[in-house]
């Protein structure tokens, strides 16, 4: 009886410390973007007047010097 209790508590416990090892899962996506695709996105936002001039060429800027 002893035997058991003492395998028992012991599968118990490398069980806890297995599913422990995995609980915190983080993955990241990252998705990569061309310059021409922020640039077209960039001139669809300009020409439907969700941007203004200056943030149009400030964003043009920045997107071209790859900041």
């Amino acid at each position: 009886m002893r035997t058991t209790l003492k395998t028992l508590m012991a599968l118990t416990l490398v069980a806890m410390t297995v599913s422990a090892c995995g609980g915190g899962s983080a993955t990241t996506n990252v998705q990569a973007v061309s310059v021409g695709d922020q640039l077209a996105s960039l001139e669809k936002a300009y020409a439907d007047g969700l941007v203004s001039e200056k943030e149009y060429k400030d964003q043009r800027k920045k997107i071209l010097d790859g900041k």
